[in-house]
């Protein structure tokens, strides 16, 4: 019993001593960090105490810092609240939370993948050294082009072409990485037309970047970041967004994997890879898990397995007017689309924002009551039964008011004569329903001998 006591007591203190390492390992950072930070590159956190996502990104942050340290990296890990420090955030560029900022020298770049210590790993390696690595061997270039999907290569001497490469690789380096090597470390089967040049390694192949046909190699190396045809996720899509690319999607079930549904996946790939050279420069291809994202970015339905193709720039999509059987009427889709001949539906006009704000409306509440009902019964109907109460009672002040406006025009268009006997009868009237009293009775006689005087006059 005492050994077992021990051992708990040993592994609880081993547990605070670990908790406490890796606390250590993130700085909580305040006002004075924009001034002393350029001799590092750091890593931040800009998070908000009361943000749902900045609470579950805490402890992958912890990890993030205890990875880096322990690697050796030169990046160094922080945090800072950006409430408490707005206008240090403000100068960054802080516009909500959680923000995740790589900043090396007068360069702040932004983080924009998952959120998983991995990616946020890679990224800040990728990011914090070099903006152009070189491949001094054969060795070493087989060794990045199987540790990397997409692989850029600048091959040749110094020239503009490098100088234009530089500096693309210093923009687009929070995407993909960046290489040079001279030709002879390029594999015996690689024949470049000429040199200097700018390669991709991707699906297997290569392809040469070709300034006339390609226009300008930022946008070339933009639309070339991604692999032919890849598994697409939100955080792939909204990447797919910034190349500029129309994007055809196959809905499918993994889990419950259909023979339609991977007939649908095969046409998609076919596409990509035999109509490369039509589709690439307007296309990305890929399949994608379930129909759940999808609905809720075109706020309907989408039956799966299906097809769809996506404009992230306008948020319009295509739908194909007719089953997709075979390889020929997928490829008259794609091109209906390509020429407009094809039915858009969706868009950013007003009538569809207008529709975006109802759906995520409805679907915050819905979330709410399905999450928490009690929750949702005093968030929503507590405020129901306020403004519920407020408009009854002005209402009914309303036709007080009314009554009493009435009541004062027509007691304006009478004498004054008039108001004594129209007084004398609400008197009568009062007196009938709460019965004769004593004590009227001596009013009532005065009442009686004033009139026969009136008589009498």
């Amino acid at each position: 019993m005492a050994e077992a006591r021990a051992a708990l007591a040993c592994g609880v203190l081993t547990a605070v001593l670990f908790s406490s390492a890796v606390l250590a390992y993130v700085e909580d950072l305040d006002d004075k960090f924009k001034d002393n930070r350029m001799d590092d590159v750091w890593l931040v956190d800009f998070y908000a105490p009361w943000c749902g996502y900045c609470k579950k990104l805490e402890p992958i942050w912890y990890e993030v810092g205890a990875e880096l340290k322990n690697s050796g990296s030169p990046v160094r890990v922080g945090k800072m609240d950006a409430t408490a420090y707005s206008g240090v955030a403000s100068d960054f560029g802080v516009r909500g939370y959680p923000t995740i900022k790589l900043l090396k020298g007068d360069l702040a770049y932004n983080y924009k993948g998952p959120r998983t210590k991995d990616d946020i790993v890679e990224f800040a390696n990728r990011v914090a050294g070099p903006a152009v690595r070189s491949l001094p061997s054969k060795q070493m270039f087989e060794h990045v082009l199987k540790r990397h999907d997409v692989l850029f290569v600048y091959v040749g001497g110094e020239s503009p072409l490098k100088e234009k490469y530089i500096d693309v690789a210093s923009e687009l380096i929070v995407y993909t990485y960046f290489f040079s090597a001279s030709e002879d470390v390029l594999p015996e089967s690689v024949t470049l037309p000429e040199l200097p040049s700018v390669v991709v390694f991707k699906d297997g192949t290569f392809f040469t970047y070709d300034e006339y046909e390609d226009g300008s190699l930022s946008s070339w190396v933009n639309r070339e970041r991604f692999q032919g045809y890849l598994q697409i996720d939100g955080f792939t899509l909204y990447e797919l967004g910034e190349t500029g690319k129309l994007v055809a999607i196959a809905i499918i079930d993994d889990k419950d994997a259909t023979e339609e549904s991977t007939r649908l996946k095969s046409l998609i790939q076919r596409v990509s890879s035999e109509y490369r050279d039509d589709f690439n420069r307007d296309f990305q291809f890929g399949h994608m898990d379930g129909s759940d994202y999808i609905n809720s970015l075109i706020m309907g339905e989408v039956s799966v397995p299906s097809i769809i193709i996506l404009n992230t720039s306008n948020e319009q999509y295509f739908l194909p007017s007719e089953p997709v059987e075979s390889l020929e009427q997928l490829i008259h889709f794609i091109r209906s689309v390509l020429d407009g001949t094809a039915q858009a539906y969706g868009g950013d006009g007003i009538f569809q924002r207008i529709k975006r704000v109802a759906f995520d409306a409805r679907s915050t509440i819905m979330s709410v009551f399905r999450s928490s009902p009690v929750l949702g019964c005093f968030l929503f109907g507590l405020p129901l039964g306020v403004i519920s109460l407020m408009c009854y009672g002005i209402c009914t002040a309303e036709s007080d008011d009314g009554t009493e406006d009435m009541e004062l025009i027509k007691r304006e268009g009478l004498t004054d004569e008039e108001e004594e006997e129209e007084e004398e009868e609400e008197r009568r009237l009062q007196a009938k329903l709460e019965g004769p009293r004593e004590e009227d009775e001596g009013d009532e006689d005065l009442e009686e001998k004033s009139a026969t005087e009136k008589k009498l006059d």
